[in-house]
């Protein structure tokens, strides 16, 4: 009787093992089989690299190169103006008239006084020339002598006061005749023809030169940082586009030859300034646009499969792929696009990996199986297992 209880207790045991050990070999194929179905297929490239021209972007606005207000030098009516408000003058060009007949007479009665001092120095030169001969053969006394030198030398003083005043009355009766004094285009007149002007008491109108002009932008200082990194100094003479407000680019280039000193603590930006030839006059001083410059020297960057990039609502990402295979999602900032293929300003470096196929079968964080080709129809669409995956992680980040 004890025999038989140990024998059904050895049977019942050894079911009951085997039906253990049935149950954690299923269990373990199981896992092992969802892993293979649920492993995702990614196909993988090697960043590389591409030497380009940097080139980097930044609101601009037209400037002239100098910018003179035409001022009167001297009191009077405003009587005639020689131009039109936006023409082009040229130095020298008689631009106003004011009232010269005031000023025609002061340059007579100085031209009248400056003669007569004139002749007066001369008589008294001569005067002084016969003091000096008398003297020396003691016809005359000393104290004449010195009497007559010093007449001379009063008249002499006389003529240069006088000679002085003849000079500004001329000058003066110039500044009658408003000239540009530099070339450029006129702006509006402020003051008409018949009003009473003072001597600087403000600009009849104000010239702007037109040829050649400036562009000046405000470029981030990071980016002004790469710019001297690639050229190998900051004193270099960089090739600048102009775009305008309207999206077309102005049709020559200029060039960057002058940087600012400091960064604007506001902005965190150094303003640059190109100069553009302007023979076309489609440059106008106080226009608005954007300004394009570009590295003197090549830069090795970025460059990746256009096909690898996806986008969602925080912007455009890739899958940077480790050595153990998981893949993870790198957001990036392009820098040009250039058909099959992308330059990549920033997320990624020359050497990591991306994945470049497979992309709909990638969950991040969770390993993938690297292959050299996918199949047609699962590079479109994932299996049930992913798509099951993704929700649960999706619902368990939600919980979270």
């Amino acid at each position: 009787m004890r025999k038989k209880i140990t024998i059904i207790i050895c049977v019942v045991f050894g079911l009951i093992l085997l039906r253990y050990c049935i149950t954690e070999f299923n269990t373990h194929m199981t896992k092992i089989n969802m892993q293979k179905v649920a492993m995702p297929e990614i196909m993988v490239e090697t960043v590389k690299s591409q030497d380009i021209i940097k080139s980097f972007e930044a609101p601009a606005r037209v400037v002239a190169k100098y910018q003179v207000n035409v001022e009167a030098r001297i009191d009077g009516y405003l009587l005639q103006s020689y131009f039109k408000e936006g023409d082009f003058v040229k130095a020298g060009q008689i631009l106003f008239e004011i009232e010269p007949q005031g000023y025609q007479y002061a340059l007579q009665q100085a031209q009248a006084n400056m003669k007569s001092a004139r002749a007066k120095q001369i008589y008294y030169d001569k005067q002084s020339a016969r003091a000096k001969q008398l003297v020396e053969h003691d016809y005359i006394a000393k104290a004449d002598y010195d009497n007559a030198v010093a007449q001379r030398d009063s008249f002499r003083a006389d003529y240069q006061r006088s000679l002085s005043a003849y000079n500004d009355a001329r000058r003066n009766l110039s500044y009658t005749k408003v000239k540009a004094p530099v070339s450029g285009r006129v702006g509006m007149i402020t003051v008409t023809v018949g009003n009473y002007v003072r001597m600087n008491a403000g600009s009849l109108t104000t010239i702007y030169s037109v040829n050649p002009i400036y562009v000046t932008f405000p470029l981030e200082a990071n980016d002004f940082n790469e710019l001297i990194r690639i050229d190998g100094s900051a004193r270099v003479n960089r090739k600048v586009e102009f775009i305008f407000s309207n999206g077309k680019k102005y049709e020559l280039t200029g060039i960057q030859n002058f940087f600012d000193n400091k960064v604007d603590e506001a902005s965190g930006t150094v303003t640059l300034r190109a100069t553009f030839n302007n023979d076309n006059n489609r440059l106008m001083a106080g226009d608005y646009g954007r300004a394009i410059i570009y590295s003197t020297k090549t830069d090795p960057t970025p460059v990746i499969p256009t096909k690898a990039i996806q986008e969602n609502q925080e912007g455009k990402y890739i899958y940077k792929v480790d050595e153990k295979g998981i893949p993870t999602l790198v957001y990036i900032k392009v820098l040009e696009h250039k058909g099959d293929i992308t330059l990549i300003k920033d997320g990624i470096k020359i050497g990591d990996r991306i994945a470049v196929g497979g992309l709909q079968q990638i969950i991040p964080g969770t390993p993938a199986k690297i292959v050299d080709n996918l199949p047609e129809q699962e590079v479109k669409k994932p299996n049930i297992f992913v798509r099951i995956l993704r929700k649960i992680k999706r619902i368990i980040k939600g919980n979270k």
